[in-house]
C-alpha cells in the first residue's frame, strides 16, 4: 500500500525539497493574504503608489485627499522636482516591488522606462499598472494631464488643469515678437534639439534653438568649436550639483566662458524642465523674462 502511494506521489522528497516546497506555499498563501482585490473598472482606485519622478507630480496635482499612499523619494528632492515640499508630507518610495507590495495599493502608477522586472513582479501579485509615456512635446502635457485623470478616476480635475495648462501656455506665447538664438549646454557638452521638451521650451519662451540649426534634432554631445561657431545670442547651462564632476568641467572652458561675456545667459533648474508637468511653464516664463530683459542680464 505504502509503495503504491509512493509510486503515485512520484519520488520520495529531500528534506531540502520539503523545505523549499513549505517556503513557497508561505509565500503564496502571504500574497492570497495581502494582496488587494482588484479594483472594478468604474471604481476610483483608493491606495494609489507612484513610482516615477514625473508621474508623481501629476498625481500630487490631481489625486484627492488620502488617494496617493507614496511617491517616489526623487521627489522630495528640490533639485530634481518641482514639488519636492509637497512630496515630504506623503510616504516615499525606491521603486522596489516588496515595498510597494506591503502598502497594498490598488493601482501602481509607473513611468514606461520603470524597471520592468519590478512592474511584472508587482502585475503577477494581482496589482494593477498603469504606465506613462514621457512628455516630449509641450502639447503631450495636457495628454498626460487626461491620462492621469483616466486612471485616478478624477477626468474633472484633470481636464480643470489641463486647461490651466493650455490658456497659460497660449498667452505666453502670444507675447513671442523675435527670437533671439540660444544654445542648451550641460554637462559632458550636451545639447538638445527642437524635438525634446527642453527645446520645446526654448521656442515657448521666444528663442530659436542653435542645436536644431547645427543638426541635433533630439541632442546629442555638440563640441565646443561647433558651439563657438554657432554664435548664440544666449547660453544656457545647468546649476552644477554638489562637490566635483569632471563632466561639468566644461562648462568652465575659456570658451564656454567667452560666450557669456556680453551675451544673454542664465543657469536653468533640472526641476522645471525634467518633467512634463505644467510646471515647465516657470521655465518658460524665466526664459521670457530673459529674453525681454536684453543683454543687460548678464551672468
Amino acid at each position: 500500500m505504502s509503495g503504491a502511494i509512493r509510486a503515485a506521489s512520484g519520488p520520495p522528497m529531500s528534506g531540502s525539497m520539503r523545505v523549499g516546497r513549505a517556503i513557497s506555499a508561505l509565500m503564496l498563501a502571504g500574497a492570497a493574504l495581502f494582496a488587494p482585490a482588484l479594483p472594478a473598472a468604474a471604481e476610483r482606485p483608493a491606495r494609489v503608489v507612484s513610482m516615477n519622478l514625473c508621474t508623481d507630480q501629476m498625481a500630487m496635482m490631481l489625486a484627492s485627499e488620502g488617494q496617493l499612499l507614496s511617491v517616489s523619494f526623487l521627489a522630495a528632492d528640490p533639485r530634481s522636482s518641482a514639488m519636492a515640499d509637497l512630496a515630504r508630507g506623503y510616504r516615499l518610495n525606491h521603486g522596489r516591488a516588496e515595498e510597494i507590495f506591503l502598502m497594498r495599493p490598488d493601482l501602481v502608477i509607473a513611468s514606461r522606462f520603470t524597471d520592468s522586472a519590478t512592474l511584472d513582479m508587482l502585475r503577477r501579485l494581482g496589482i494593477p499598472v498603469a504606465l506613462f509615456e514621457p512628455a516630449i512635446t509641450l502639447p503631450d502635457i495636457s495628454d498626460r494631464l487626461i491620462q492621469m485623470g483616466e486612471v485616478l478616476g478624477q477626468p474633472e480635475r484633470a481636464a480643470r488643469a489641463a486647461a490651466d495648462y493650455e490658456a497659460r501656455l497660449r498667452a505666453l506665447q502670444a507675447e513671442v515678437e523675435q527670437r533671439p538664438r540660444a544654445a542648451l549646454y550641460f554637462a559632458n557638452g550636451y545639447t538638445l534639439g527642437d524635438k525634446t521638451l527642453a527645446g520645446q521650451i526654448l521656442l515657448a519662451a521666444g528663442f530659436e534653438n542653435v542645436a536644431s540649426t547645427a543638426g541635433y534634432a533630439h541632442g546629442g554631445t555638440m563640441p565646443l568649436e561647433v558651439l563657438a561657431l554657432s554664435a548664440p545670442d544666449a547660453l544656457l547651462t545647468g546649476n552644477p550639483y554638489p562637490g566635483g564632476s569632471r563632466s561639468e568641467e566644461i562648462l568652465d572652458h575659456p570658451v564656454v566662458r567667452a560666450l557669456r561675456e556680453g551675451r544673454l545667459g542664465a543657469s536653468v533648474a533640472d526641476r522645471d524642465w525634467i518633467c512634463g508637468t505644467p510646471y515647465v511653464l516657470e521655465a518658460v516664463e524665466r526664459l521670457m523674462r530673459l529674453r525681454q530683459a536684453g543683454p543687460e542680464m548678464r551672468q
